[in-house]
């Protein structure tokens, strides 16, 4: 399968704009790609002004994402600002939600679990409660949101449920050697392809971010990344037999402790 990982900056809040770039940079990976990854909040960046940016799941961003899957022949994965509105009630409840969106109209989701208190997202959204496996062209995905990086047990693979873990992230250049070393780890502990892609520029809080989007094997090998400080995609090709053959002849899986979410 092939994985394109989208660098890029953000700006700020202007969601039309953010998707209008964006279709420029998929259309050039018609026909060379199966899935595109982006950046967390990719079309409003790290944003908490839910009241005026969250999006119901028949709104403008999700629906122009399933247009341009479609279209272009690729999965879209990333995540968004969204809200649920309880049933005959107008109060709503607002996630960081993941999205997975194949070509051929499949729509998957989850929540952040793990909100950043750092930022106040636990003021502004719900965390998630569930983690979801997304099978998709015979490999099992599981996609997490940023913080979640942090928190190994979330993203525990008991018997090699998954093969590929994604991170979509707003990961801040200050902290940008804990990226880097807690997707290796993830790579490793797991016995998976792990893809992190983060954002590049700066943002309306005057924070920078430096990039680091990378795919890594499951011997944590550089496969595919972008250099820091830039926008920019690369893709690579991620070899489903090889990651039988490691596991097979190398099975860590089989010893590993069980854990207990609540």
């Amino acid at each position: 399968m092939r994985v394109s990982i989208l660098q890029t900056d953000i700006i700020w809040e202007a969601k039309q704009e953010n998707l209008r770039l964006l279709g420029e940079k998929l259309t050039a990976l018609c026909g060379h790609t199966d899935l595109v990854v982006l950046p967390e909040m990719f079309s409003t960046g790290f944003s908490i002004d839910t009241h005026r940016l969250a999006e119901p799941v028949d709104g403008l961003t999700i629906c122009t994402l399933r247009q341009w899957a479609e279209k272009f022949g690729f999965a879209i994965a990333g995540s968004y600002m969204a809200h649920d509105t309880f049933p005959n009630s107008d109060k709503r409840s607002y996630y960081n939600r993941a999205f997975f969106l194949t070509p051929e109209g499949e729509m998957n989701f989850c929540d952040k679990r793990h909100l950043f208190r750092m930022g106040n997202e636990p003021e502004h959204f719900e965390c998630g409660t569930s983690r979801r496996i997304i099978r998709y062209r015979e490999w099992n995905i599981l996609l997490l949101v940023c913080y979640d990086l942090r928190f190994p047990v979330w993203s525990r693979n008991v018997n090699n449920e998954y093969d590929l873990l994604i991170y979509v992230a707003n990961w801040p250049a200050s902290r940008h050697l804990a990226w880097d070393v807690l997707l290796r780890a993830r790579a490793i502990e797991n016995q998976c392809y792990v893809c992190g892609v983060n954002r590049t520029g700066t943002d309306a809080n005057n924070i920078p971010y430096k990039g680091g989007s990378v795919i890594y094997s499951p011997k944590a090998e550089v496969i595919a990344h972008i250099p820091d400080n830039h926008e920019g995609i690369s893709t690579a090709y991620l070899d489903f037999s090889f990651l039988e053959t490691f596991r097979e002849r190398f099975p860590v899986w089989k010893d590993a402790d069980r854990f207990i979410i609540p």
